[in-house]
């Protein structure tokens, strides 16, 4: 595979024609295969194909009749520069371990689709110098796996950045531009009006460079949802938003919307089960919406205890299910029958109520290892800390212990 530069000029990027960009993937591209339709790639479900202990794509596909998988995610090297790495450390142009799992899934007859950004680390947006720049970057990825379908995460800390978001839709732009039939989705952040003042900043850069994606999807959970009502709520609210934006009817504004859930328990404690998963299938299908996804498959899977303890994994998710329960809905979304299953998931068991320590006080000061009680909860601290609330979160100062 001929190896492009990492950033290329602004006018060779410009440069790039329709037609010259898809000789490059024809004729380039490692295990190039055959698109599959628009609607799978719509389905699909993110996979941490290197972290998070990846579950084996194969095995989901015969499970549950998946076809299609969002890789995630792509973004700028750690230690700077313009060029496409997996999470920030394995470049892609010497990739063999991703390239690995998308030759299984496409020997299955699936496809799959890139996630570049996510929470955390350094974007391209914000590395490359320009849109052209940035554009170019993704093109390497377009061109060294062939893909046929592309997602723009948008969220924090670059959304945040004005340059980095005019950067990153630029180049999808240019990417949907120079590859026929790329389909392009952009998922950011969701609130229970919708989406907050970046997500709504963003779709006006979208609209002021004239670039429409195949769906703008929130990811209505971190943000004190409750179960697929303040869901389906706050994608009726978003609903709105593209339409006062774009200047859509409302069909044309659902035709543009996607879905992009947490199965499971969510990173703030929300709880997302099978029925509300269910729930918001039925709203995106009968609002013939364009996009029906989430956060992830490395999660679709029951913990031991089912329950983890109350707490967030990033392996399993946290309620009593059979493993690939939620890519289920996917293929449903898709327009497939998953296979019938026949375990019954174990019950998440009740726990049993341990004593409360002392409770917590604002004024008080803790140093790690001290154990406190709040809001029904045992906690301990990590390090020294004074007037912070305890709150389940990776990086405060409290670890939550369970209910007590």
């Amino acid at each position: 595979m001929r190896r492009l530069r990492a950033c290329l000029g602004a006018a060779a990027a410009v440069g790039l024609t329709a037609a010259g960009t898809t000789a490059l993937i024809a004729g380039h591209a490692s295990g190039a295969t055959s698109a599959l339709d628009n609607r799978w790639y719509a389905a699909a479900p993110y996979l941490m194909p290197l972290d998070n202990d990846p579950p084996d794509a194969g095995a989901i596909m015969d499970a549950t009749g998946l076809k299609a998988f969002q890789l995630a995610f792509v973004l700028a090297p750690n230690g700077g520069g313009c060029s496409p790495t997996w999470g920030g450390t394995a470049p892609v142009s010497s990739d063999t371990a991703v390239q690995s799992v998308i030759n299984t899934i496409r020997g299955k007859g699936g496809d799959v689709s890139v996630s570049i950004g996510g929470y955390g680390g350094t974007k391209l947006g914000q590395a490359c110098s320009d849109a052209a720049a940035t554009a170019a970057a993704y093109q390497q990825v377009i061109t060294k796996y062939g893909l046929h379908a592309i997602d723009f995460d948008l969220e924090e800390p670059e959304y945040e950045n004005t340059a980095a978001i005019k950067n990153e839709i630029g180049a999808a732009k240019i990417l949907q531009q120079n590859n026929p039939g790329l389909y392009v989705s952009v998922t950011t952040a969701g609130t229970a009006d919708g989406t907050g003042w970046f997500g709504k900043q963003m779709l006006l850069e979208a609209k002021s460079q004239g670039f429409t994606p195949n769906n703008f999807s929130i990811m209505p959970f971190d943000g004190g949802f409750n179960g697929a009502a303040s869901q389906t709520s706050a994608l009726t609210n978003f609903n709105s938003i593209l339409q006062s934006t774009f200047g859509w009817d409302q069909a044309t504004a659902y035709a543009h919307e996607g879905f992009s859930g947490m199965n499971g328990r969510s990173d703030t404690g929300e709880i997302f089960s099978q029925a509300d998963f269910q729930t918001v299938l039925d709203y995106a299908t009968g609002h013939n919406m364009d996009r029906f996804t989430f956060w992830s498959l490395n999660r679709d899977r029951q913990c031991s205890p089912p329950d983890n303890g109350g707490r967030t994994s990033g392996t399993c998710s946290s309620v009593a299910q059979n493993s690939w329960d939620f890519a289920k809905y996917s293929v449903k979304f898709a327009g497939a029958t998953p296979p019938s299953t026949t375990p019954t998931p174990t019950p998440t068991p009740t726990p049993t109520p341990t004593s409360c320590k002392t409770a917590w006080s604002p004024g008080s000061v803790y140093t790690a290892g001290d154990e406190v009680s709040y809001n029904k909860h045992n906690w301990k601290a990590k390090w020294w800390t004074q007037n912070e609330t305890p709150a389940a979160t990776d990086w405060g100062p409290w670890q939550d212990e369970g209910a007590c």
